[in-house]
């Protein structure tokens, strides 16, 4: 999977689990990698109310083709299934929300494999969180 983009705090790992991305659900709660990557094949999860930035609030498969599509067609479809979804999930439009949203793109090899998931994440990039967002309306 491929990091669409990410900030830079380097939260704390206390009960922190080491989560392969292609076993991510909704409503878990990540710790943002300590060092930027392209690619990453795992994430650290922790429980909600230990101190995050990141929580997965939709996975949307993309069902595109065979061929690994165009990073911008890849980009454009995870910008509008994630913008879709937020919502729903936090309580408030986009737009009045003081959170961010981010995502996890599959990468060709993944692709190849069949993943087509895109991993919608909701991002703080102020005080880490200690809740999770689902209805927070923040």
């Amino acid at each position: 999977m491929t990091l669409a983009s990410c900030s830079v705090f380097d939260g704390g790992s206390t009960g922190t689990t080491s989560v392969s991305v292609f076993h991510l659900h909704v409503g878990d709660c990540l710790v943002t990698p300590k060092k930027i990557q392209a690619q990453l094949t795992t994430v650290q999860q922790v429980p909600c109310t230990t101190p995050h930035t990141l929580e997965v609030y939709a996975l949307v498969r993309d069902h595109g083709g065979s061929t690994f599509p165009t990073a911008e067609a890849l980009d454009t479809f995870a910008n509008a299934s994630c913008l879709d979804r937020f919502a729903s999930y936090v309580g408030v439009p986009y737009r009045e929300s003081s959170l961010f949203f981010t995502y996890l793109l599959p990468s060709v090899r993944s692709w190849a494999a069949g993943d087509r998931t895109v991993v919608c994440l909701a991002e703080t990039t102020g005080r880490p969180l200690r809740q999770s967002v689902k209805g927070s309306k923040l």
